[in-house]
C-alpha cells in the first residue's frame, strides 16, 4: 500500500472458508489437538485457536473450516498450514490441496475530517443508505459493485466490509469518496 491515498486503510480481519478434509471426527480432533474445544450443546463444530499467527478456526465434521482473525494473506496462509499440520499429526486425514478462500475482509479507514451524516442522507436520498442514529451511530452505505458495505461515522472513521480482496475494498473506497466529494 505505497499509495498515499490509501495510507490509513488497515485490514482489521480476514475471514476465509472452505474444505480441508472429506470428513473429520470432531471428538477425536478435540481430544488430540491442544487448544481445540468441542461443545456440541453450544455449537456444532470444534473451535481451534492458534496463537501465532492469532487465528480462530471453526472446524466441522463435514471437513469444512472457517478461519478468522488474520490481518494479512501471509498470516492466513501460515495459520492454515499450522492447522493442517496439527490435524495430520493427530492422525486426521486432510485434503492434499485444501480449498480455502477469502470470503470477507473488514478494513478501517480514516477520511481525516468529521462528517455531517444527516447532510449525506438529505443530499443523496438514495435507497442504498440507512441511517437511524437511535439504533446505530453510523450511516450504512451499500455499494453494489464491488459488493461492499461501508459504515460511516461522524468522526470521519469508516469500516468497509464484504470485499474478498484489497482491490475490491479500494474500489469501494474510491466510489465512496466520489459520492461524498460533492457533499463534504
Amino acid at each position: 500500500m505505497a499509495d498515499k491515498k490509501y495510507e490509513s486503510l488497515t485490514i482489521e480481519n480476514i475471514v476465509a472458508s472452505g474444505a480441508i478434509a472429506d470428513s473429520i471426527d470432531l471428538v477425536e480432533l478435540s481430544e488430540k489437538v491442544k487448544n481445540c474445544e468441542l461443545n456440541k450443546k453450544r455449537f456444532p463444530g470444534a473451535v481451534y485457536r492458534i496463537k501465532d499467527p492469532k487465528i480462530a478456526s471453526l472446524i466441522f465434521s463435514s471437513g469444512k473450516i472457517v478461519l478468522t482473525g488474520s490481518r494479512n494473506n501471509k498470516a492466513l496462509t501460515d495459520g492454515l498450514a499450522i492447522i493442517i499440520k496439527s490435524l495430520n499429526e493427530a492422525g486426521i486425514d486432510t485434503l492434499k490441496e485444501p480449498k480455502v478462500a477469502i470470503t470477507n475482509m473488514v478494513c478501517s479507514y480514516d477520511l481525516g475530517k468529521s462528517i455531517n451524516l444527516n447532510k449525506i442522507v438529505v443530499t443523496l436520498n438514495v435507497e442504498n443508505i440507512e441511517y437511524e442514529p437511535e439504533q446505530f451511530p453510523g450511516l450504512v452505505y451499500r455499494i453494489k459493485d464491488p459488493k461492499i458495505v461501508v459504515l460511516i461515522f461522524s468522526s470521519g472513521k469508516i469500516i468497509l466490509t464484504g470485499g474478498k480482496n484489497l482491490e475490491d475494498v479500494k474500489k469501494g473506497l474510491d466510489i465512496l469518496e466520489q459520492t461524498l466529494e460533492s457533499i463534504l
